[in-house]
């Protein structure tokens, strides 16, 4: 089982740890603003009360990382390694599959932060954790996720189309993965 509490990650720029509820102040601040979350598949925080309450479950599920600007140092965004799109799916049944999900706040997009903070989080799912493959998802409309999608490596497999509880039509997401042997062919 994969425990974020037992594995703090560092980069040149970024500290992945475990979130703490000292951390609610810089999670609001960016999970607050339209478009972020958004962009990731939840709306934008309205109040800090959401905030508290996604941060308790961030720390009690303990498989998202809160990303640290080592500059600042403040919590800019999150990475989780949560439960692939491939859990369903009987051809990978017998895989251990984890899926990527991140968030960036949006004064740090386009630094290639993100980059890092998931080259780093690969190394260890392949490495340390010992994965058979890695996920990540976004929706068709979001093209910079997709962009540092397939920079990592990732390969495009199946499209599918959510269904959110709001009412809204379905939306298209494209779904990727990584396995070991590529992964390793490609470092």
């Amino acid at each position: 089982m994969i425990r974020i509490s037992e594995s703090t990650i560092e980069t040149d720029r970024l500290l992945l740890r475990a979130w703490r509820m000292d951390d609610l102040m810089d999670f609001y601040s960016y999970a607050s603003v339209p478009g972020v979350g958004e962009m990731a598949g939840w709306p934008h925080h309205e109040n800090l009360e959401t905030s508290r309450t996604i941060l308790k479950r961030f720390i009690k599920e303990d498989w998202t990382y809160a990303l640290v600007f080592k500059e600042n140092p403040q919590v800019i965004g999150s990475l989780g390694v949560q439960h692939p799109w491939t859990e369903e799916l009987a051809k990978y049944k017998n895989l251990e599959i984890r899926e990527l999900g991140f968030v960036l706040a949006k004064e740090y997009w386009g630094q290639g932060l993100m980059m890092e903070a998931c080259q780093a989080v690969l190394e260890v799912a392949f490495n340390k954790w010992k994965l058979d493959a890695v996920t990540c998802s976004h929706f068709a409309t979001n093209h910079q996720s997709q962009r540092l999608i397939e920079k990592l490596g990732f390969k495009y497999k199946q499209t599918e189309f959510l269904n959110f509880r709001n009412g809204k039509p379905p939306v298209r997401t494209l779904n990727y993965m990584i396995d070991s042997d590529s992964y390793f062919l490609g470092s």
